[in-house]
């Protein structure tokens, strides 16, 4: 029994199917969108590891494990973190590369967040790099505290001296140029107020102990009424 062969016919276009054909094309378009989402976002400006990372071509030295570094966090002098920061890179500090790439290991706090907004790829050298960190903590710098600062710094009523002492210290570490032993001493022992500093004055060459030791003697000699205040007479 012969079979007739059917002649396929072609699909006339009408409005009909052709708004058929582009709502088919709309839904598919929909079902394929977040596929292509998904790979494209493999290769995002911007999020690529060299992108986001300094000197992506440079490794460390085999063996090699770096230094637990002192960290900044953006309230102190910056150019003494840069030369805090380059005399821990024992072995590869004369690499300028490895210099860049470990610097933000130093970081923390507002200089952390500062840096990692940054660019790296426009920095061409270490120099540039630390010309930018310098910049942005310039007014640390600038307004490091001085002498004068430091002679007005009182004893708060609820310190101890010793934790008075401290505070002194490490506001007195920032003023610039930096001061040797003796003259920290002797800047502290001028500080005090005169009942304190009349007595002091005579072992302000002394160990800074020696000192905080004189003046918590003294204290208590005020309270138990055997020191008498200058001030009362």
């Amino acid at each position: 029994m012969e079979t007739t062969p059917h002649c396929t016919q072609p699909i006339s276009s009408t409005p009909e199917s052709d708004s058929l054909i582009k709502n088919l094309f709309a839904e598919l378009k929909k079902l394929t969108s977040p596929v292509q989402g998904v790979e494209g976002s493999k290769g995002i400006e911007g999020l690529n590891y060299e992108d986001l990372c300094i000197q992506p071509d440079v490794e460390l030295p085999e063996g090699y494990k770096p230094p637990k570094f002192e960290m900044f966090d953006g309230t102190r002098d910056p150019r003494v973190h840069l030369r805090t920061y380059c005399d821990k890179l024992v072995r590869v500090g004369m690499d300028e590369k490895i210099r860049m790439k470990l610097f933000m290991r130093s970081l923390k706090g507002d200089a952390l967040s500062w840096y990692i907004k940054q660019d790296p790829r426009k920095w061409s050298n270490w120099v540039s790099m630390a010309s930018d960190f310098m910049d942005r903590s310039r007014f640390n710098a600038e307004n490091a505290p001085d002498v004068f600062y430091i002679q007005n710094l009182k004893k708060n009523s609820s310190e101890t001296f010793r934790k008075y002492a401290t505070r002194w210290r490490l506001e007195a570490a920032k003023v610039r140029p930096a001061l040797e032993e003796e003259q920290m001493n002797r800047f502290f022992v001028r500080a005090q107020d005169p009942q304190y500093y009349e007595r002091l004055m005579l072992i302000e060459n002394q160990k800074i102990s020696d000192i905080i030791k004189l003046e918590e003697r003294i204290e208590e000699g005020i309270k138990s009424g055997m020191v008498t205040i200058f001030e009362a007479l």
